[in-house]
């Protein structure tokens, strides 16, 4: 569907989904479905992040059959694998297709303001007015770099993971990678594998099993109902909302990160948290150690609840081996000299901040987090979706988005002046 409009005249429609990613298109499957008329506001192409701000050799680190767009489940004969970059485009490409959603492409929206009756969409290309409004955007707007980088030598390559693609961009020589996230162990993987020499500064990611007693980790978590506990249902809210995700891969049909037996079993050094830099100068926390344990500390704790549920439910499945560290620090180094080092290049891994600018509501708290229970905000008609910990562990993952999206359009339907719904066709 095509939309036309000028500076001058707003277009009034019932709703405004901003964002077209999985998570608004999601909302706009639902929306479509109950007859309700809407736009979908995207400033790149629908699916941009997927399409380009992923490197080359980017897979899932889910299973395939976590994949559950509305009514478009995982199309392919690999539920149990992990999908490559092209070939998840090519998934949501398709959920797309399957419904023609009314996207509006290569438009940005500069900002929405509250009005009396609704809201106000000032875009790239015009106004629109609306009872309501989704803000599907995400939370990867503003990738995180410290303050600190501008210090470094200047001739040493600095790039954020957001911008990685494959190792021939990197100059030759050694690289740093900072943060040890899903993007910082797969970018080392991908530079390991090239015959790159990697230096990795460790955070505080926890890690987990990939296969474990036969069968995917994350398998054994869903059937034990892991990924049905909500935020508000969960022991710890504050640690769910602010803990990285847990480190794996989905490479090469699936495997476990250990960086301990990455030092033993490829050229790769490790060093705790990066704490400053200044010229060539590269100083780091003592904290390796503790990252490496707390890491393994969880990996064993999903190991032992899986063990658990295997005991009392009385099921049939492989033992497997103690796990053994393969490798301990000597020593915490806290100081290096990258040019000694043959340092040519910094890859930052650290993550990405949400931009919400843009957004003149009152839905914010006062560090600028955005307020919602279940992406409901309390001023009537605004809402959030595509976010970590919406509702569940899946909120920002494929697994939980249809649950959420079905949830907020049920809800929307309800808030809608009467006037507002169509007949659907």
């Amino acid at each position: 569907m095509n939309f036309t409009q000028s500076n001058e005249n707003k277009v009034q429609i019932p709703v405004v989904i901003i964002g077209g990613g999985q998570a608004g298109l999601t909302v706009s499957w639902y929306l479509q479905k109950k007859g309700i008329e809407h736009v979908v506001l995207e400033r790149h192409q629908k699916f941009h992040s997927w399409r380009e701000n992923r490197w080359d050799s980017f897979c899932l680190v889910t299973p395939n059959w976590q994949c559950k767009l509305p009514n478009f489940p995982y199309q392919g004969d690999d539920p149990n694998g992990f999908m490559l970059k092209d070939e998840i485009v090519e998934y949501l490409d398709g959920f797309a297709e399957s419904f023609d959603p009314p996207i509006c492409e290569n438009v940005e929206v500069k900002k929405v303001s509250k009005t009396e009756d609704g809201y106000d969409v000032l875009t790239s290309d015009g106004g629109w007015q609306c009872e309501q409004v989704v803000i599907a955007t995400g939370g990867y707007d503003a990738p995180i770099v410290p303050r600190y980088a501008e210090n470094l030598n200047p001739s040493i390559m600095q790039m954020h993971s957001k911008d990685y693609r494959r190792p021939n961009q990197i100059p030759e020589g050694a690289s740093l990678i900072v943060g040890t996230g899903q993007s910082g162990v797969q970018i080392m993987e991908d530079l390991v594998r090239d015959g790159r020499k990697v230096h990795l500064a460790v955070g505080p990611a926890p890690r987990s099993p990939r296969k474990y007693r036969g069968r995917d980790a994350t398998d054994w978590l869903y059937d034990m109902g892991h990924y049905d506990i909500t935020i508000a249902e969960h022991p710890d809210p504050h640690k769910a909302l602010s803990q990285t995700n847990h480190y794996m891969s989905g490479r090469d049909g699936g495997k476990e990160i250990d960086l301990r037996r990455f030092v033993v079993e490829s050229d790769i050094s490790l060093y705790g948290s990066l704490s400053d830099m200044s010229g060539s100068k590269l100083n780091f926390l003592p904290d390796l150690r503790k990252n490496l344990d707390d890491a393994d500390t969880s990996y064993l704790g999903i190991r032992n609840v899986i063990d658990e549920y295997i005991s009392r439910e009385n099921i049939s499945a492989p033992e497997e081996a103690p796990f053994v560290k393969l490798w301990q620090p000597d020593a915490e180094t806290t100081e290096v000299d990258a040019e000694e080092l043959g340092i040519t290049s910094v890859i930052w891994s650290i993550g990405f901040r949400p931009n919400y600018d843009w957004i003149d509501a009152d839905v914010f708290d006062q560090h600028g987090r955005p307020v919602y229970n279940r992406g409901i905000c309390d001023l009537p008609g605004f809402y959030f979706i595509g976010l970590g910990w919406l509702n569940k562990w899946g909120s920002g993952r494929f697994l939980s988005i249809d649950e959420d999206g079905r949830y907020l359009a049920d809800h929307i339907e309800k808030s809608l002046s009467q006037d507002a719904v169509v007949a659907a066709e």
